[in-house]
């Protein structure tokens, strides 16, 4: 989740409906009804962890290709879609889950379309132009791409109301705390709007952002990459950014972003979350998230995509790259041997596939940390009307709730009668850390030690997530027909400080190329920040390479 409108927030935001939430249901003695069915879902970890204790049959059967791409999230179908427009098509695209689309795919019941994951796409800058191509193949983006400002098609632009924010017992417009704050707060906020205008106006001596999306064309002013070396939190203070909403939209937008607080996140990525783009809080979304752009993506590469794919073992020599890949679904394994090799999938997998990975890689990997997620799909007998006074926005937020708040997956079909709804809760785990590089055994003491909340049944998460909303929804439980829980132990890179421009992620963006093999980096891991734009980036950064490297022609898309 990501939001990015907040100029003129400030003081303009207005409460609507004059009653708190809780005026509308006085009896508190009616028995609490009983817990709604669902499923427990997730990534495919039973496959995926079998990298710990690995014990595969040897492959029966080799496959040669000019490119092999392991992973098909948004990075690797990004690389795909780029080979296929340049008529390259001998490839294979190798993905653990049952179907492409990484923390991007839907569900779908009777009632609606929803997300799993990723649910909206910001208006992207000038900068990420193959993002806008796209868009533009898809029919989405209409015009020059390259316009400062091109036009969108309606059906995806996000309807109004788009965001609204619970505080005090009351719903307001937008989500900057403006509801009771006092003209202190207030006028800190207006200071903040101003810092951040300044900064998305600046350009260096190049022409360039001082936070650009994608980073890599950010300005490399020393003064400003040195914001990676401490907290977001920490800027704030010594900016004198004290007041509780500022401080609280802040640490919500880290951890909307980057599934990070603030006090753990780099101020870099803190500032570039308020500064890298001019959209005006404009996003393109649908009931089913950004599944429709994975989905526009995968139809490029169907015949090329094995699913339930787990690449195990990774070998590079000096004429081609050797990957053995269990085929779960048919409990058996295959080689695939490549000239090139795109890496679209997580880097702190490395020390477990690659055989005798470079020491700066092993050192890179294990120094990443990720966020673990939860996303909750509820479906409702009718909207949650009662407790607003009025429709609900597209968005809907809680103020010093742990949770991210809600979207309304039916927000875009404009319904002019009640009926049943989905809506989708999401939490991101910033106070837990992810055990993606330790060992089995470290991993197990410290889960004993400290269970992780991921780990919990759905039934203790759907009580969890039934009374985060009872408090702006009183009537939610009596509406709930079926609450289903899908968890991401490594859903995204955190930008902590260091990560960004330290140096260490260096090693990824210049990939590796021994004789006439290549290796080329393109998950959103080699960015340090989990966006689309960053992993489209990545991936057709990928791809062009690839091609050159293969003399096959193509027109440039970055």
């Amino acid at each position: 989740m990501r939001r990015r409108d907040f100029l003129g927030a400030a003081a303009g935001a207005v409460a609507f409906g004059s009653t708190p939430a809780k005026a509308f249901f006085s009896d508190t003695t009616a028995a609490t009804p009983p817990l709604p069915p669902g499923i427990l879902s997730g990534a495919n970890s039973q496959l995926g962890h079998r990298l710990r204790s690995p014990k595969f049959p040897p492959p029966t059967q080799t496959k040669r290709v000019a490119v092999a791409i392991v992973g098909a999230g948004i990075g690797g179908l990004s690389a795909a879609w780029k080979l296929t427009r340049a008529g390259c098509n001998d490839f294979m695209l190798l993905d653990l889950e049952h179907e492409p689309g990484g923390n991007s795919r839907s569900g779908q019941n009777e009632v609606s379309r929803y997300p799993l994951g990723a649910h909206y796409l910001p208006l992207p800058p000038v900068e990420a132009s193959a993002t806008r191509e796209l868009l533009a193949e898809l029919g989405v983006l209409r015009g020059n791409i390259h316009a400062a400002h091109p036009s969108y098609d309606e059906k995806y632009l996000c309807h109004a109301p788009q965001e609204r924010l619970f505080i005090d017992g009351f719903w307001q417009e937008g989500l900057w705390p403006a509801h009771g704050r006092a003209s202190v707060e207030r006028a800190q906020i207006s200071r903040f709007q101003q810092h951040i205008s300044t900064l998305r106006a600046r350009r260096d001596a190049s022409g360039r952002r001082a936070f650009a999306l994608p980073l890599a064309l950010s300005s490399a002013d020393a003064s400003l990459r040195a914001l990676d070396k401490m907290t977001f939190s920490d800027w704030l203070k010594q900016q004198d950014y004290s007041a509780a909403g500022l401080q609280w939209m802040c640490d919500y937008a880290c951890r909307d972003d980057f599934g990070t607080s603030a006090a753990q996140t780099s101020a870099w990525a803190g500032l570039h979350y308020f500064s890298s783009r001019d959209s005006e809080g404009q996003v393109l979304t649908a009931p089913e998230g950004n599944a429709w752009l994975t989905q526009g993506l995968a139809r490029t590469a169907v015949a090329q995509t094995q699913t339930d794919a787990l690449v195990y073992h990774v070998e590079q020599n000096a004429k081609e790259i050797v990957c053995d890949v269990f085929l779960g679904k048919e409990n058996r394994s295959i080689r695939v041997i490549a000239k090139e090799l795109i890496w679209a999938a997580p880097l702190f997998l490395i020390p477990h596939v690659f055989q005798s990975p470079p020491a700066a890689w092993l050192a890179a990997s294990k120094s990443i940390a990720y966020a673990p997620w939860v996303v909750a799909n509820l479906t409702l007998s009718e909207p949650l009307l009662r407790s607003t006074g009025s429709s609900l926005a597209w968005d809907n937020v809680l103020y010093d709730s742990p949770s991210l708040g809600y979207v309304v997956a039916t927000h875009q079909q404009l319904r002019y009668a009640p009926a049943p709804t989905v809506i989708t809760w999401y939490r991101a785990l910033h106070e837990e850390s992810a055990f993606s590089h330790k060992s089995t055994a470290s991993h197990q003491h410290q889960l004993a030690k400290s269970p992780s909340k991921l780990l919990q049944s759905r039934e203790v998460w759907a009580e969890e997530i039934l009374s985060d909303l009872s408090r702006p929804h009183p009537e939610i439980r009596e509406l709930v027909t079926r609450l289903d829980v899908h968890r991401y132990g490594h859903a995204m890179i955190r930008p902590l400080p260091g990560w960004l421009w330290g140096g260490a992620r260096t090693v990824f963006e210049r990939g590796h190329i021994v004789g006439k093999s290549a290796i080329h980096f393109a998950h959103a891991d080699v960015s340090g920040m989990s966006l689309f734009e960053e992993a489209n980036y990545r991936g057709v950064l990928a791809a062009q390479r690839v091609l050159k490297r293969l003399g096959v022609s193509f027109s440039r898309s970055l």
